[in-house]
């Protein structure tokens, strides 16, 4: 049955009167749960690189959603790790523990693949929350229904829940579900940031970022831990038939020279391919013709070097 004119200029009123709502929402998790792939499928842009690997986000990486009623900050956080080995992972660590502290609402997503564990260091972290979370049961897909519930039951007893949504953030992430959830818990608010902005990080930072998840499929074991980049230099000009170009140097910082040796390859064979892969994606974030040059670089024990970490942001 249709609706009848007055039906329809009644919810146009209801509409417009809608208060718009805003809030930080911040994603927490250990390693390889799915933090980023489920932030990447809300925000709807690619904001965090994502690899099989654990420990794939360093940083603290905000992607902002704007709709016609509402503005959403999404923060994801590196995997909290459960012992640092490094100044490196503690920094990481610091990261996650500060979502608590600027959060209106927390999704804490947890692998269901995952062992359950009463030493996992997220609890203590999500028991000092003042506001609101959800639990993300993530890779519902991998598990039976029954694990789900047993799961949720078992978080309930340790941690203060305030929802629970289960879902695959890789397969079927529900957006439009789990949106309606997150928006229910935010206050109406003003947006904070303008409503075609994306995230608060700069070009450069993306572009090391795509640079060092190529690194991560590239090479294996240890290589891609020992290892961080950065973008020297960042130029747009033009070729010499007059095509827009984006010319990027960076350099990819190892520990040690035979690392170096492994990230260059025989007779460079490595990092041509490293440059390769990188440089496609380049030019599809940043839908401009790129020039990428890629140098390699000793820093011996950069993850224990304050002043290091500093300068790579951390």
């Amino acid at each position: 049955m249709s609706k009848t004119k007055k039906e329809q200029n009644e919810e146009v009123a209801q509409a417009a009167t809608e208060e718009f709502r805003s809030g930080f929402v911040n994603i927490i998790g250990r390693p390889n749960a799915g933090k980023s792939t489920l932030m990447n499928a809300l925000v709807g842009e690619r904001m965090s690189i994502i690899t099989h690997k654990p420990q794939t986000t360093r940083h603290r990486i905000i992607g902002i959603l704007s709709g016609e009623k509402f503005q959403i900050v999404f923060s994801d956080t590196p995997g909290y790790v459960k012992a640092p080995n490094y100044k490196m992972h503690s920094a990481m660590n610091r990261a996650v523990e500060g979502t608590v502290e600027d959060a209106d609402l927390m999704l804490f997503v947890f692998d269901l693949t995952e062992e359950l564990e009463d030493d996992n260091p997220v609890i203590e972290v999500l028991k000092k929350c003042q506001v609101p979370i959800l639990l993300i049961l993530n890779k519902n897909d991998l598990v039976a229904e029954q694990r789900a519930q047993d799961v949720t039951g078992w978080w309930k007893k340790r941690i203060e829940v305030a929802d629970v949504m289960s879902l695959s953030a890789l397969k079927a992430p529900n957006e439009s579900v789990l949106l309606e959830k997150i928006l229910s818990y935010l206050s109406p608010g003003p947006p904070y940031y303008p409503v075609d902005q994306l995230t608060d990080k700069p070009e450069r930072f993306f572009v090391s970022e795509i640079i060092r998840e190529k690194i991560l499929i590239v090479y294996s074991e240890e290589i891609p831990y020992s290892t961080e980049v950065m973008v020297e230099e960042f130029k747009e000009s033009k070729t010499k038939t007059g095509e827009d170009i984006i010319r990027i140097r960076a350099s990819i910082f190892v520990m040690r020279e035979t690392q170096k040796a492994i990230i260059l390859g025989k007779g460079g064979s490595a990092i041509k391919k490293l440059g390769s892969m990188a440089r496609q994606d380049l030019e599809s974030f940043l839908n401009n013709k790129v020039f990428l040059e890629l140098t390699v670089k000793v820093r011996s024990n950069w993850r224990d070097d304050d002043k290091a970490l500093k300068q790579f942001g951390y």
